[in-house]
């Protein structure tokens, strides 16, 4: 039996009206009463996966200059369309630009949307910017990032683990000073490395040199220019970075060997993500391959569960990645 307005409205003890307003996402209703309205609407059936047609990807951006349009991106946005085809469903994108005049009503597009599960692309959001999502009508799951004070279903790199295992490679390899190409645009995803990579030395009993970490633009140019004038300040060279993301690897790469640096006979850079080309610089990039088209299908058939089912239960899925050892990295001689 089709569940209506009044019987959402016996059940939370809101008027009718209160409710048809909560569920049309106008303004105006407590944020705790909306949160308990759609709670129930959600519980009894009324949002279900026989309203919802097709799977909106909200992208959301605060910079830009982490969620841009690089192979990455594309490879993540591409599983999500796949998988959500293979069900039957429409892919449709929603830029959601902080910066942008039209957020605020955009924004509210996509949270009153009945018809449309939400993957939300949360790379670059902060805490504040994804509770607002916990007023959407329709399920939502977040990808790509986490927020371990929030309860959102979330499908995300394992990334702690991931560079602690790239960290402890280098170590194995004889490199005792390594330097960190971190971003200069903060984000958990890079945060969750920095982890990794802080984990990787304690396990050796080893501590980061603070005189090796160089925040970097993440973007190819704005890595290479910034490493450059870095560089020019003559600093003493750790004997390996590790760089957040491949872009910022390139940009180092390019700036140092520019700079006379030779890689990896001076220097060994391992980069994350294995852009594709990883394999055709010179060295050839050894990094951390992520499955970016099996986490967008991964976020799709977990969106399509909470779609189905009336469970109260948030799965935190990390996706595992791959090493891949390639040139840039130099075994150093035992002493």
């Amino acid at each position: 039996m089709k569940v209506s307005i009044r019987q959402i409205s016996e059940l939370s003890g809101f008027s009718p009206a209160t409710v048809s307003n909560v569920l049309n996402n106008k303004k105006g209703v407590n944020k705790d009463t909306a949160e308990l309205i759609l709670k129930i609407a959600r519980e009894s059936g009324y949002i279900s996966e026989n309203r919802i047609s097709s799977i909106k990807l909200v992208i959301f951006k605060r910079s830009g200059l982490v969620v841009a349009d690089t192979p990455f991106f594309s490879s993540l946005i591409e599983g999500v369309e796949k998988e959500s085809g293979l069900h039957g469903f429409e892919t449709t994108v929603c830029n959601l630009d902080k910066k942008s005049p039209d957020f605020k009503m955009r924004l509210e597009q996509a949270l009153g949307d009945h018809n449309s599960g939400i993957l939300l692309l949360a790379t670059e959001l902060g805490e504040e910017d994804v509770k607002l999502f916990r007023r959407a009508i329709a399920p939502v799951v977040v990808l790509d990032s986490w927020f371990d004070t929030l309860s959102f279903d979330t499908v995300l790199i394992n990334n702690t683990d991931s560079v602690c295992g790239a960290v402890d490679y280098l170590i194995r390899k004889g490199h005792r000073n390594i330097g960190y190409l971190s971003s200069a645009i903060p984000i958990k995803n890079f945060y969750y490395r920095g982890v990794g990579f802080r984990r990787a030395h304690s396990r050796h009993g080893l501590r980061p040199n603070a005189d090796y970490a160089v925040r970097l633009t993440p973007t190819m140019d704005g890595a290479y220019h910034d490493m450059l004038a870095y560089l020019k300040t003559s600093p003493k060279l750790p004997t390996a970075y590790f760089a957040d993301n491949d872009i910022i690897a390139f940009g180092a790469m390019k700036a140092l060997q520019e700079s006379g640096v030779r890689i990896p006979e001076d220097v060994s850079i391992v980069g994350f993500d294995d852009m594709p080309f990883c394999s055709v610089t010179s060295p050839t990039l050894t990094t951390i391959r992520v499955f970016k088209q099996e986490m967008g299908c991964m976020a799709v058939r977990r969106l399509l569960e909470k779609m189905k089912s009336k469970s109260k239960v948030c799965s935190k899925i990390q996706i595992c990645t791959e090493f891949v050892e390639r040139e840039s990295v130099r075994k150093l001689p035992e002493e």
